[in-house]
């Protein structure tokens, strides 16, 4: 099944990313798992882009998802978190569109100070719902022919996007950003190497 679960915009900042908008997609997963999903996804977003280089298009594979990140000159980045049947040319233009009419309609000045609830955006739950489908949207994509030229590095797990030395486990264990519940979630979708499992 093509799906696209989440589309986040981010500030890379000198130490930290921030998410500045998100929409997520998450009518697969349960009811109860559905936070903590979100809240990992959005966990991975931040990861994927701090450990990203400026002006580069990384597509990363973590067990059955593919975490697509474009980072710009200007530190705006953006992740979309789809399947490994999503295409990445595809999600990298889309990537491309969504930061672009960011920073159109978001100033610059507000990126590293604003809250994600204060960010005058409204466009990327539209947007994740127009482009779940590939084949229509790729239509959109026909004007955008630089990402083709592009090279897209692919990695195949996260960790090789960490840091030396790093591990994603007590990256989850350190984080302030996830609830004690998405912690246990995690722990217990590693033990048995659930779908569900971000990590």
């Amino acid at each position: 099944m093509v799906k696209i679960f989440s589309i986040c915009v981010l500030y890379k900042g000198p130490d930290q990313a921030k998410i500045l908008k998100a929409a997520y997609d998450l009518q697969q997963f349960g009811f109860f798992q559905r936070s903590s999903v979100q809240e990992f996804m959005a966990f991975t977003s931040k990861i994927i882009t701090e450990r990203s280089n400026v002006c580069s298009h990384q597509s990363v594979k973590e067990q059955e998802y593919m975490c697509h990140v474009y980072v710009r000159s200007d530190n705006l980045s953006g992740v979309a978190v789809t399947d490994h049947e999503y295409p990445y040319r595809v999600a990298h233009n889309m990537l491309n569109m969504v930061l672009d009419d960011f920073a159109l309609k978001v100033p610059s000045h507000l990126w590293p100070i604003t809250e994600e609830s204060a960010i005058p955006y409204t466009e990327l739950p539209a947007t994740l719902t127009k482009w779940q489908n590939p084949r229509e949207a790729d239509s959109l994509t026909k004007v955008q022919e630089e990402v083709e030229e592009t090279k897209i590095i692919l990695h195949k797990t996260i960790n090789a996007v960490l840091e030396r030395g790093e591990k994603l486990d007590d990256l989850v264990s350190k984080s302030e950003n996830l609830s004690l519940q998405s912690k246990t979630f995690y722990k217990t979708a590693r033990k048995t190497n659930s779908c569900c499992s971000f990590g």
